[in-house]
């Protein structure tokens, strides 16, 4: 098992704090191996094993008819007579009414619970119904770049040789911790992107024309990093002779969101301090799930490397917004307990280079401004604007 210490630093502070803490993320990120570690530190703070118990509740694991009365008198009956238990639930979002069994359990037993699930519904109204106040969220997103050179047994001096690897391969653990061939990943890739479509989406909102979904979703997944709206799916869709509602499409998209395979990232008008409600972008949990699908071709890379600054933002919890100042777009601003950064993110720095920075030079505050390159020449500070390659960005501690 791979340390991965950022999610237990994250998680440590509420250990034994009566708080449901609950790590969500798409399939396959790991959230089931860091309920290992933290299972590891309690042992190291002298909790006995028979005191932590273990559930995993996958479709393959529990029977169709598994009930959430069931559940609770299962985990009662585990742990009557041991004083103070920890529960670790896996895959909660299985279990229909699981947030009050957790609620009736942290009110009347003596319990720490923890519990990870692959959809966003863990975060729905009923959760704030059951547990106001009283869970964390603690999101879980694929390897970042400095955790897959840990995965690889590398170190910052080869950061240069292995972004590379890294930009064609993605953060799934299941890659990083191998020694696949591209052909051998992309399958894998596509592999949980398609458990995600049938599984957690497909069947659970019984999507009846499957091969239009199928098309909504690679329009989506083709366009990573572009504005695009519902309007322009439909006329998309018109142009290949298929018809399918705004609303419908809307759907779909919050069902790709529920399910963690996009982010979307909303515009945010700098002059009038607001968020945009229209042309927002999507982000993929993990480029990988391109490749996937497509194969990886140079063309995507600029895109690529986009989503790849845009999760390395969402995993230092900076809120991410494009930017829009007048007619000029900002690739990403970040805002995180009153402080900001700006990004501007490019393949290759252009011979004038101010077609990067004037951008950035126009927003008139203090706050950090960075172009981020693959350029290993562009590297240096110009107006106060610091040009430094995607690898050292994404390796420094902090902005």
């Amino acid at each position: 098992m791979i340390y991965r210490a950022d999610y237990i630093k994250a998680i440590s502070p509420f250990i034994d704090i009566p708080l449901v803490k609950i790590l969500s993320g798409v399939r396959r990120c790991g959230k089931s191996t860091i309920l290992g570690m933290i299972s590891e530190e309690l042992i190291g703070r002298g909790v006995a094993k028979e005191n932590i118990v273990f559930r995993k509740y996958n479709e393959m694991d529990i029977d169709d008819d598994f009930t959430a009365k069931e559940m609770y008198s299962e985990l009662k009956s585990v742990i009557e007579g041991k004083g103070r238990c920890y529960l670790f639930l896996d895959e909660l979002q299985e279990i229909d009414g699981w947030e009050k069994v957790v609620n009736s359990l942290l009110e009347g037993e003596n319990v720490d619970i923890y519990v990870t699930g692959s959809n966003s519904k863990l975060m729905s109204s009923e959760i704030s119904t059951y547990l106001s106040g009283r869970y964390v969220s603690i999101p879980v997103y694929t390897l970042s770049f400095k955790e897959y050179l840990m995965f690889k047994g590398k170190s910052d001096g080869d950061a240069r040789d292995m972004f590379e690897e890294y930009l064609q391969y993605g953060g799934f653990p299941i890659i990083g911790i191998g020694n696949f061939d591209t052909q051998s990943a992309y399958q894998i890739a596509d592999g949980i992107y398609s458990t995600v479509i049938s599984r957690d989406i497909s069947r659970r909102h019984k999507i009846r024309n499957r091969d239009l979904f199928d098309r909504v979703v690679k329009f989506i997944v083709e366009n990573v990093g572009k504005t695009f709206s519902a309007n322009s799916i439909v006329n998309f869709l018109k142009s290949e002779k298929r018809t399918l509602s705004v609303e419908t499409i809307y759907n779909y998209i919050k069902w790709l969101e529920e399910a963690f395979i996009v982010y979307p990232c909303q515009r945010y008008d700098i002059c009038g301090k607001a968020v945009l409600k229209t042309q927002e972008k999507y982000y993929l949990a993990d480029i990988s799930l391109k490749y996937g699908k497509m194969g990886f071709d140079s063309k995507m890379i600029a895109a690529m490397l986009e989503n790849i600054v845009f999760l390395e933002m969402k995993r230092r919890k900076y809120e991410v917004y494009i930017g829009k100042n007048g007619t000029k777009e900002i690739d990403f601003i970040g805002e995180k307990l009153g402080e900001k950064i700006y990004v501007q993110v490019c393949r290759e720095l252009p011979a004038d280079s101010s077609r990067e920075t004037d951008n950035l030079m126009d927003i008139k505050d203090h706050y950090h401004k960075y172009v981020v390159t693959k350029d290993g020449l562009a590297v240096g500070n110009e107006n106060g604007i610091k040009i430094i390659r995607i690898e050292d960005f994404l390796l420094k501690e902090s902005w």
